[in-house]
């Protein structure tokens, strides 16, 4: 009997290609396919709550896989774990869930973080790869007053990478916002944009930074984003921001569909 299981995935996206399969290059899925096939020797296809670019990272992406094995929590999460070794791919959590369960259809939020390390000269060591290093002060407030325009529905053509494969620019953000984490490193300041909606588009987040960036360090004033936003052109927004500093946090499902039906594998 097939079982689908959820699996919530962490990845360190630097030696990574991105989420999908690629012929030429390794792939987070390529990876995780591989280990499901270590463990149980089944192919499968991962499908994932969000496909990450190159160098993007993970602490809470979502796929979910069919399997035949009759196994469990520990054994799902534990093998294919040992399988994906040296990779920095870890399955965290494994959960048996219901056959309607669909990791991106059934999303209904995905949330999003993006760090940057700010009014620092050196370059950042422990961090590198993991944040974008501007090395001048950014104005929070301005910058925060300029994420406004961007709340709620809108066509975000602007945002959009040429290549998106989205059939419609419109959508609905729920939250844009940086905050300062004072605790994260002794020098310089480290900031948060954190990033809610039930979808994104192709670079969207990225854009969007690089583009709060230009308000951040005086280039560009608050009402520039609203008027970038409104041209519906992507030439008129800001450049798009390196995928170093991006991490896929979480993802919201209905829980009914999520476990319905499963309790006896748990």
């Amino acid at each position: 009997m097939t079982q689908r299981w959820k699996l919530t995935i962490e990845y360190d996206g630097a030696e990574f290609a991105g989420w999908q399969r690629q012929e030429n290059a390794l792939s987070v899925q390529e990876v995780l396919e591989r280990g499901v096939k270590g463990f149980c020797g089944e192919d499968v296809t991962a499908h994932v709550a969000g496909r990450t670019d190159a160098g993007v990272h993970a602490v809470g992406q979502v796929a979910h896989i069919d399997i035949e094995k009759e196994t469990d929590v520990k054994a799902v999460r534990d093998a294919i774990n040992f399988h994906m070794r040296p990779h920095r791919v870890a399955v965290v959590k494994a959960e048996p869930v219901s056959p309607e369960f669909h990791a991106r259809f059934g999303a209904k939020k995905r949330y999003y973080c993006y760090k940057i390390i700010t009014a620092r000269r050196a370059e950042p060591i422990i961090d590198a790869g993991r944040a974008w290093h501007v090395n001048i002060d950014l104005d929070v407030v301005r910058m925060n007053m300029a994420a406004k325009h961007l709340l709620g529905e809108h066509d975000f053509t602007s945002f959009r990478a040429s290549e998106c494969q989205a059939k419609s620019p419109i959508r609905s953000l729920d939250r844009l916002e940086f905050i300062e984490n004072k605790s994260a490193l002794a020098f310089g300041t480290h900031l948060e944009l954190w990033a809610e909606a039930r979808s994104f588009l192709h670079h969207q987040i990225r854009n969007m930074v690089g583009t709060l960036k230009l308000v951040g360090e005086g280039k560009w004033q608050p009402d520039d984003v609203k008027a970038a936003l409104d041209a519906r052109e992507r030439a008129k927004a800001g450049p798009t921001a390196p995928p170093d500093g991006l991490y896929f946090m979480r993802v919201d499902y209905d829980e009914n569909a999520v476990t319905k039906g499963v309790d006896s594998l748990l």
